[in-house]
């Protein structure tokens, strides 16, 4: 058998020491109590310290959190819909090429008039043109904008003054709008002729 050692009674702790480390205790709980639980939890902070220590903000964050989850409507589980078998695998139709296209315009530009004539175009796409003035002479400027081209762009492919014609291939840069603009700075009317053949996909007289 072993011989266990009893505690006198100095060993043991007096009332008052028991009392003393109590309270203590009670002490430090509440102070974690102010300082820690109530800030981080409850959003209350008596004591300031709680916001110092960023405790405060969170325990507003759940608080927010908590009115906005009781305000929500609760939302019904959506009830089991059939079960789509899976479907076919299909072939992607490919997107055929644009049809070469062939148009003439004919227009009459009046004194100081100007006017624009544009082709949407895919980039790469190629066009032949010629347009004349029919023995008169324009001002003319052949250029191109992108699709929502931002304000003052300007790509141009080639302008000249008191021109009779001139006849060429449009490449397209980029996918957008692209043709002339015309101005007719004599005191005459003049009658313009444009003729276009190639890839594009729409033509359209701007103004």
């Amino acid at each position: 058998m072993f011989n266990r050692h009893r505690p006198s009674l100095d060993e043991l702790p007096s009332s008052a020491q028991l009392l003393r480390s109590t309270l203590l205790a009670l002490g430090i709980a509440s102070t974690l109590l102010v300082t820690v639980v109530l800030p981080a939890e409850f959003a209350l902070d008596p004591s300031g310290a709680g916001r110092l220590l960023g405790l405060t903000q969170m325990g507003e964050l759940k608080a927010t959190l908590a009115r906005e989850a009781a305000t929500e409507p609760a939302q019904p589980a959506p009830a089991p819909g059939p079960v789509a078998a899976p479907a076919a695998p299909t072939t992607a139709a490919q997107t055929p090429a644009s049809a070469e296209q062939q148009h003439e315009v004919n227009l009459v530009l009046q004194p100081n008039e100007g006017t624009e004539i544009k082709l949407e175009m895919k980039q790469g796409a190629k066009v032949a043109y010629h347009w004349t003035a029919n023995g008169d002479r324009v001002n003319y400027d052949t250029h191109g904008d992108p699709y929502n081209a931002p304000r003052d762009f300007y790509h141009g492919y080639g302008k000249g003054k008191q021109a009779p014609e001139q006849r060429g291939e449009l490449v397209a840069a980029f996918d957008g709008r692209h043709g002339w603009y015309w101005r007719n700075r004599s005191d005459q009317p003049v009658k313009l002729t444009l003729r276009t053949r190639g890839d594009y996909i729409t033509i359209e007289q701007m103004f």
